[in-house]
């Protein structure tokens, strides 16, 4: 069964795919994912800088420092 990927591209895609998985799993997001994503689909709006998204990001997760009961 052919895929299409020669063996160096599939290495790549399941490299991608790897470091990916390892990020969510440590609470670390996706910036190249979220840049990819604006790119499909908001193709108009400009994307948030690198830091932005990682102090978004953060503040989505933890409540922007606000302390919160479990």
């Amino acid at each position: 069964m052919s895929t299409g990927m020669s063996l160096p591209e599939t290495g790549r895609y399941l490299g991608r795919q790897l470091a990916q998985s390892l990020r969510l799993m440590v609470g670390q997001p996706d910036y190249g994912g979220y840049l990819r994503h604006m790119q499909a689909t908001h193709p108009d709006q400009t994307p948030m800088t690198e830091k932005a998204f990682f102090r978004e990001r953060e503040q989505a997760r933890y409540g922007g420092g606000k302390g919160r009961c479990c």
